[in-house]
């Protein structure tokens, strides 16, 4: 179980990636649109932290 959520973490980044590629592409076309990626690009990140952060925790709590 602990190993799917390493990989989903990394899911987090590559989707703020994503996300902050496509702001940059769309910033001088259409500026909501924009904002919507950097949007996603800020709650991918968060995403990441949270999960992180509560799986190191569960990982200290599961160990002897």
């Amino acid at each position: 179980m602990i190993r799917y959520a390493k990989y989903t973490e990394w899911l987090y980044v590559i989707i703020a990636v994503l996300a902050a590629y496509e702001t940059f592409s769309q910033w001088s076309i259409d500026r909501n649109r924009a904002y919507l990626f950097l949007f996603f690009t800020v709650v991918s990140i968060g995403m990441f932290f949270f999960r992180r952060h509560f799986r190191r925790k569960f990982e200290k709590r599961k160990q002897p």
